[in-house]
Formats: C-alpha cells, structure tokens, sequence
C-alpha cells in the first residue's frame, strides 16, 4: 500500500525533498507573504517542528529554482522568479559548547560563502568578516543578500548550566546579529528561527528591527502539521496504521490527535501536530513518544525543582502574560517563557478580558514524557529501580488491590536519599508533587482525574471496575481519617454516584519525619 509513498523522516532540505518525490504538506503561501515586504523576520518554534525546512523551502525560492514548486500554491501566486545571493547560517552543525567551536563553526561558514564569491579581504573580527561578505556578494552579483539564520539560539541553549561560557557567546552573537542591522541598504530579505527569543537587552538590542511573526495568527500554521493537512496529506499511512493496530481509521486518528496534537502559537488558532512525532509514527507505524525521547534540557528539571515550581499547574493551569512568554531573560528563575517557547506548554486558553494567556501540556506525548523526565529530580530512586513504573501501579490499582499499590509506593518512597529531599522541600507540597507525577503517568495506563464540579480531591483514579479517590494529608497537620472524612464531606465522590463501578475512598497520612507514605485508611461503597 505504502510502496510508492516516500516520508521525508529527517529530511530538512527543500531541495532533496522535492527532487526525492518525498511528501511535502505545502507551506508554499506563507513564503509569497513574507517575501512581499521588506521586513526582517524572526520565527520562534520547538525543536523539531519544521523551521530548518521552511528556511531551506525560502533558500531554494531565493535561488530561483522555479521547477521545484510546481504544484505547490506558490506556483500559482508568483511571477518573477528571480536568483538572488544567499548567505544560509546553520548553527545546527555542531554543538557549540564553548567560545572557540563557535568562532570556528562561523568561521567556517563565511569562509564557504567568500570562496564562493571570491571574497580575498577578510578582516579578522568575525562580524566585521560578515559585514564585508554582505558588502561583497551585493557588488558581485548585483542584486541585495538573502541572509537566512537557522537556529539561531542554539550555542545559548546548549551553554545554559554555564552562564560564564553563555555570555561570552551573547557577547560574539549579538556582534554578528547586529550587522543585519548596518548592513540593511544592502539586504532583500532576513529570516531567523529559533527556539527562545531572548530579552531585548541581549541578542536582539542590536536588532531591533526584526518583526517576530511567532505569535501572529496568520503564520499560526507555518510550522507543523494542522488537522486539515493530516488528512489531505496521509489519508494511506492512517490506513496502514490503523491496520497495523488493529483499529479503525477513525480511531488510529483519534489516538493521532490526543498523542501529537495540540500546539496553539496564537491566542485564536488552529491546533497543530508535532511533525516529528507525525512523521516517525507514520513510518514506523508504531504509536511512541518521538519528540519527547529526543531530550529534554537538565537546566529545565533543574530550574523547576530548585524553584519549588507548583508542578501540578503544568496541567493547564500556567497564567502568563503576553511579555512572560515571549521574552526570556537568561538570569530569570522564571521557567515558564522557556517552557512554552521549547514546546512543553502551549496556550490553551486566551482570557481577553484580563489581557492573560493559560498554558497547559499540549497532548499526551509531552505530558507524560516530561513527567517522566521530572520525576528522577524528585525521587532518584526512579532510574535505578527498574522494576517501578507507572504500569506497575497501574496494575495494582487495576485489580483492586489498593493495600498493594499503597505498599509499593512506601517502598518506592522509602528509596529516595535523605539528601535528595531540601529542608524546605520537606513538606506536603512535595509528596502532593511526587504523588502528582506518579498518578500522571499512571494516566497512560487508566484515567485519572483531579477536579470535579464538587470540589478538589488529590487524586481520582478509573478503571474498569473501580473508581478510587484520594486524599492527602501531612501526619502534623491532620490523620488519614480527617483525610477520610474530608473526602466525605466535600462529596468528592458525589459525582461518580450514578457509576456502576465500585467507588474506593482512602484516606492517606504522610510523615514528616520518614518522609514517606506513615498510614492509610479504606472506605468501600
């Protein structure tokens, strides 16, 4: 079935793409908006997401190779199609962990671009080797520079754990980004991509011109995979997939939409797949967590848990202004701007009145594989004991065995290191946080759920035969009775009366002083 359909898996270059007969969901229209004003750009996306692709779709317009675009809706929409001089800037090359591979990656870089136009002047300063390339390929060919920046945060990402090295890397980029701006008489068109912009004061004071089109609805969709464009695009692979799982079509897209789903990059837009996980999931045929497996940066597990970060409002409870999450400061302890601009939060809901964006977890692949990440942070026994895992309890719980799921998490509990946990750490947010986690990811395996139109409890949990409901109590303030009985009295089970399931209530008591799980009580209905 899926003999003749190629999928461009790890395919970022235009050109391969289409000369390859590779599938290609058109993004065609947003080039022919862009490159009809004179505006310098900049386009803030997650890893992983299209931009290095998009950049090559715009190298390959610039160059003039109009056969590559028949089909596609620019085909339709433009007439000159001209060559221009393109300077395109690849900071994924290499990971630049320090001053020197950087100098030597744009080094390299300027030295391909000279040799190509013949440039014999080449100032030592790197900027001024950039200000001097632009100058020149202008003069050789006559007509303004395309200048294309791929990436352009990486080296400050990759220097986050070190703020001495990332500034000495501010330093040099900021230089080089700021001949954009000298350079401007002789410059058609500037696009840059990245993950996080940075604080105005730093990499972009020198740029200020840029327009960042990161939160514009109509570029919404410029990146990734809408729902539209899913269906038109891979109607063979959800067939195949479908077959694979032994499922309908109708449900292979469902499971598609919950996994992969989600990501809103304006107050009112469409939501958009991850198109890695697409890709790989199509290829493979073969539901898995794509994205999340390709890493998740130490500095945010670390920049949450040394922030005693409310982990629980990850869960479409972040409220944020539109400054908070566009603007990150390298010495904020603030998490949230780096979490939505990295694609680990995303808008779930704009609140127009208050001018307050609310940000949650897109779908369940970031859900569920950060909290996977997170979780060692919080109890470092996690990693080493293999024989633990969110199934584990699950299937417990499955089966009713409330006593043994209990059991198991006091071990669990028991193997943290007594270092592992801050003084102030020693409290009830932190098990509510640890227990948060462990329920989570127990949601791939059965539903859980916090809140009801009752009230609160800590923790719900549906199976087949069961509904149980949890509450927490720290042994200095309260019993796992009082736990029991504010169970009751809230009527936190109320809503799941009507439910032929058997519904469990359990009281739980933590202690302080062992930091673990002290005493438990059951009520059935």
């Amino acid at each position: 079935m899926l003999e003749n359909r190629k999928l461009p898996v790890g395919v970022q270059d235009f050109e391969k793409l289409r000369r390859g007969r590779n599938i290609y969901v058109d993004k065609t229209q947003y080039i022919y908006q862009l490159v009809n004003s004179d505006a310098p750009y900049f386009l803030g996306r997650p890893r992983r997401f299209g931009k290095s692709l998009f950049l090559s779709t715009l190298k390959t317009y610039f160059l003039g190779k109009k056969e590559l675009f028949d089909g596609l809706a620019i085909a339709e929409l433009e007439e000159d199609w001209l060559e221009y001089p393109v300077i395109y800037i690849d900071l994924n090359k290499v990971n630049c962990g320090n001053v020197n591979i950087l100098n030597n990656l744009l080094d390299y870089i300027l030295d391909e671009y000279e040799n190509k136009w013949g440039v014999t002047n080449k100032p030592k300063e790197i900027s001024l080797r950039f200000d001097n390339l632009i100058k020149h390929a202008y003069e050789k060919t006559k007509r303004k520079v395309v200048v294309l920046v791929d990436e352009y945060d990486k080296p400050l990402l990759e220097t986050m754990d070190n703020l001495t090295v990332n500034e000495e890397i501010r330093k040099i980029l900021k230089g080089f980004y700021g001949v954009l701006k000298s350079a401007d008489a002789y410059l058609r068109f500037v696009f840059l991509t990245g993950v996080t912009k940075f604080s105005k004061v730093s990499i972009f004071s020198d740029l200020n011109q840029l327009m960042d089109i990161s939160m514009d609805e109509q570029y919404a969709g410029i990146c990734g995979i809408s729902e539209a464009e899913l269906i038109h695009n891979f109607q063979p692979e959800l067939k195949a997939l479908a077959a694979k799982e032994g499922i309908t079509p109708e449900e292979a897209f469902a499971s598609m939409k919950k996994r992969y789903d989600g990501y809103h990059f304006a107050k009112e837009s469409e939501d958009m797949y991850n198109p890695f996980s697409v890709l790989n999931t199509f290829a493979k045929l073969d539901f898995r967590y794509y994205w999340i497996q390709t890493g998740t940066p130490s500095f945010l597990v670390k920049m949450l848990k040394e922030g005693n970060f409310e982990v629980p409002d990850l869960e479409d409870n972040i409220h944020a202004s539109l400054e908070e999450i566009t603007d990150y400061r390298v010495e904020d302890e603030n998490p949230v701007p780096i979490l939505y601009q990295s694609g680990y939060l995303t808008i779930k809901k704009y609140n127009k009145e208050d001018d307050e964006y609310i940000l949650g977890f897109p779908n369940e692949e970031v859900k569920y594989g950060f909290l996977m990440k997170l979780l060692p942070a919080y109890a470092p026994s996690y990693k080493k004991r293999h024989y633990f895992s969110a199934l584990y309890f699950a299937q417990a719980i499955r089966v009713g065995d409330v006593d043994k799921f209990m059991t198991s998490l006091q071990s669990f509990l028991a193997t943290i290191p007594y270092d592992a946990i801050t003084q102030e750490h020693r409290d009830e947010k932190y098990y509510q946080y640890t227990f948060y986690m462990v329920f989570s990811l127990m949601g791939q395996f059965v539903k859980t759920e916090e809140k009801n139109n009752i009230g609160r409890a800590d923790a719900i949990v549906e199976t087949a035969t069961h509904i149980y409901v949890f509450e927490f109590k720290m042994d200095e303030n309260a019993t796992a009775e009082d736990a029991l009985k504010q169970i009751n009295t809230k009527g936190y089970a109320i809503p799941y009366k009507p439910d032929h399931r058997k519904i469990v209530k359990i009281g739980v008591e933590f202690s302080k002083k062992e930091r673990n799980v002290k005493r438990w009580v059951i009520d059935s209905d």
